[in-house]
């Protein structure tokens, strides 16, 4: 009976979101007030009834309901609660009902923090987020029903979940990432309604620029983890492969990332509108694009969910429908938006737009990587890969370009600067760079290597280009608490995420050139040395968990003088139910190091295949990511984004009657 209510309010709230992609909308049109205040109780309705459904397919996987097709193949009686929680979305059917709710829950955040905007700005974003999830909730009903049963044969118990996906990583990844990719339909929406209401505006940028930075907040956050997940969980000590799947959120992320900057330049300068909508357009193209890797069978990955070809065509036409619409209106409508504003060759505008191209050729390099095998098969059945050597050979470039451009961005003026005495602002930065990095890069004992010196450099760059602009900001201030206290949240929120972003790209340049890893054969009380450190086995036993049998190594780590470090205990586990066999790293973490050792296979008189890892800063990427994040947090948290501005209210009768010319 559970299951029927879960299907029950699914289905309601897909009249729901019928009924929000029209009424609202026709309201605008024939000026009907009454049609337009029926946008905030449609999306809370739609949301109240998903969050049932939600729950409602949680109560199954918590009381063994194999009766449900779904949770038959994804739980098992003896799989720990948490990963039955966690296994609602540990598969399409769930994941996608996941994906359903989070749309419902943007809409509705928009409805409830858009009480300062013109009405029928709101309206008609409600029902373009209403149009959306008329497609994602059609999509479940018809193609991925997570409530259907398998009566009158259910089976006694389940097939247990993935043994990959029996980690604290899938409890956080997939929602943080669903987050990011969904909340990007939300500037989306704007963007549209924008072009619906004909007014491109510094005002359409403000009120998109905080949607844009929580979804990108969220995505970043989502990537980081599973970058994370992928490093300890999958056995051979990597933490990005180029896979697909790992590319089609990245592509968002680097266009959302240009869309940041870019609804800054609009804001502030009112120019690049046209070219704003467009990136607003394209982050949530790619966030579907994402969808349809992930879930049309066309990939095989261990991050794909689905290989039904059907509902690979059911979200390409959905893609189709989206993407073609939107930028068909685009097409008709962006021309008529000029810039009249201004700028020299030297100023934050032309920085920021440099800074969007390389990012757009970054993601323009990687769509074409990604896609390019699959199209290649498609028209010649041949099965071609495009692997890291090519997404190496040009992106560590542009973010090195990047990086550079953004030493310059955030001290550059706006309209206009002078380049001598740009120059003088940052001659020490530059200075400091090129001299801290060329003494870091010869620290090591493998020597000097290029790659290394201009990644140091970058990021020292990137560090005392932020510390110039700070100083110099409270270069005329009495005191320098009081200078501090006056600069916005928005301000340190930026220059925080240029940090995370240095931190990050850190941690990726140390840990490439910098670690050390082994495979070998070892006995119980072989030792190898490696990084100054000296692994000793002593040997395997054998363990029991929930729903698993391992053997468990024992490797003691010490110095080279016999000083203990720590004992690792990797894992090679054996899952009863679907009799797989999986690997199970162990890891001491530090933030200079990381010591990861795997267990392979045994090769009798207790010896075993070992992988031993000495990985070099590798959890600096990780926490640069997390404080880009943090960054985009307190930006947001700026009071001009959380007070309602009196002048929009004073003009709000004026905003509708321009919305309303359609």
């Amino acid at each position: 009976m559970i299951a029927e209510i879960g299907h029950f309010a699914v289905i309601l709230a897909f009249c729901l979101s019928l009924v929000l992609a029209i009424v609202p909308l026709i309201g605008t049109l024939l000026k009907q007030e009454l049609w337009i205040a029926m946008g905030k109780p449609l999306a809370v309705g739609q949301f109240g009834f998903l969050l049932i459904a939600f729950i409602a397919l949680g109560y199954c996987f918590a009381t063994d309901d194999f009766s449900v097709a779904y949770v038959a193949q994804n739980s098992n009686s003896l799989l720990p609660l948490p990963y039955k929680i966690s296994a609602i979305w540990g598969a399409h059917e769930g994941s996608f009902l996941l994906w359903c709710l989070m749309t419902a829950g943007w809409t509705l955040a928009v409805a409830i923090f858009s009480q300062s905007l013109p009405r029928y700005l709101v309206a008609r974003v409600l029902s373009i987020l209403g149009l959306c999830s008329v497609g994602f909730l059609a999509f479940l009903l018809f193609t991925s029903n997570p409530f259907k049963r398998l009566l009158p044969h259910a089976p006694i118990d389940g097939r247990d979940l993935n043994p990959l996906l029996q980690d604290f990583g899938l409890i956080i990844h997939p929602p943080m990432l669903y987050m990011g990719y969904v909340g990007f339909s939300v500037v989306f929406a704007f963007a549209i309604a924008a072009l619906l209401g004909g007014r491109l505006d510094a005002a359409w940028a403000r009120w998109s620029r905080p949607w844009t930075t929580i979804a990108w907040s969220f995505l970043t956050v989502g990537i980081a983890l599973g970058s994370w997940w992928a490093y300890y969980e999958l056995g051979w000590g990597g933490w990005w492969f180029w896979d697909p799947v790992e590319n089609a959120s990245f592509m968002p992320w680097l266009m959302g990332t240009a869309l940041i900057h870019s609804l800054a330049v609009t804001e502030k300068r009112g120019v690049f509108k046209s070219w704003t909508v467009f990136l607003a357009i394209a982050t949530f193209s790619l966030s579907l694009l994402g969808a349809f890797l992930v879930r049309s069978g066309v990939l095989t990955s261990v991050h794909a969910f689905a290989t039904d070809p059907a509902r690979g065509v059911f979200i390409l036409a959905f893609l189709l429908l989206v993407v073609g619409g939107s930028l068909l209106l685009y097409a008709l409508r962006a021309p008529a938006v000029q810039s009249s504003t201004q700028f020299s060759l030297w100023s934050r505008e032309t920085l920021l737009l440099l800074n969007n191209i390389v990012l757009t050729i970054a993601t323009a390099l990687i769509l074409v990587g990604t896609l390019y095998p699959l199209l290649a098969e498609a028209l010649s059945g041949s099965k071609l890969s495009v692997g890291p050597p090519y997404f190496n050979q040009f992106f560590p470039w542009l973010m090195v370009t990047l990086a550079l451009l953004l030493g310059i961005g955030i001290t550059i003026n706006w309209k206009q600067s002078r380049m001598l005495q740009l120059f003088s602002y940052l001659r020490w930065a530059l200075l400091g760079a090129l001299l801290l990095g060329s003494v870091l890069s010869v620290w090591h004992t493998q020597g000097w290597l290029l790659p290394v010196w201009v990644g140091l450099v970058v990021v020292l760059w990137i560090v005392l280009s932020v510390l110039t602009d700070v100083l110099r900001k409270l270069r005329n201030q009495s005191s320098t608490w009081q200078g501090l206290r006056k600069l916005t949240l928005s301000y340190y929120g930026m220059h925080l995420g240029h940090i995370g972003f240095a931190v990050c790209i850190l941690g990726v340049v140390l840990t490439s050139f910098y670690s050390e890893e082994r495979d070998l054969r070892m006995a119980p009380g072989d030792q190898l040395q490696l990084s100054g450190l000296t692994f000793t086995f002593m040997g395997t036993q054998r363990v029991k968990g929930p729903n698993f049998e391992a053997d468990q190594g024992e490797i003691k780590v010490t110095t080279l003088e016999g000083g203990h470090v720590t004992t690792l205990h990797p894992q090679k586990r054996r899952y009863e139910v679907q009799r797989s066999m999986m690997t199970e790293a162990a890891i001491d973490p530090g933030l200079t190091r990381d010591l990861y050792v795997a267990l392979g296979e045994p090769l009798g008189d207790g010896a075993w295949a070992v992988r031993i890892h000495y990985k070099a800063f590798v959890r600096c990427i990780w926490l640069g990511a997390l404080i880009m994040a943090l960054g985009g947090i307190l930006a947001v948290l700026d009071k001009r984004y959380r007070r309602r501005r009196v002048v929009v209210a004073r003009t709000e009768q004026t905003s509708e009657t321009a919305y309303s010319h359609a």
